[in-house]
């Protein structure tokens, strides 16, 4: 796949993980896609270390579940390192 093509799944697969996961994110389209993109890397890397596949095509459904799988991990994990999204109790 092209950077072209790496560059719209991650931005598809970032939106979607937004849609998917609660609460409000304040990132706007860049973030969506860097989240995306790294999202797309991290799920091509767990889906070969976890099920023994790769990131195929870009219209293949596998590459999209992993991508978006990835891309939610990685807005859970920024979501926890920057303490957004998180319920603040009010004193």
């Amino acid at each position: 796949m092209g950077i072209l093509g790496w560059i719209v799944l991650g931005l598809l697969a970032g939106a979607i993980a937004k849609a998917i996961m609660p609460g409000r994110e304040p990132g706007g389209f860049l973030l969506t896609m860097l989240l995306g993109i790294v999202g797309a890397l991290v799920g091509g890397f767990l889906g070969r270390a976890i099920f023994d596949t790769d990131l195929g095509t870009f219209f293949e459904l596998r590459t999209w579940l992993l991508a978006v799988g990835g891309a939610l991990v990685v807005l859970l994990v920024y979501r926890l390192v920057t303490g957004r999204g998180a319920r603040r109790e009010r004193a």
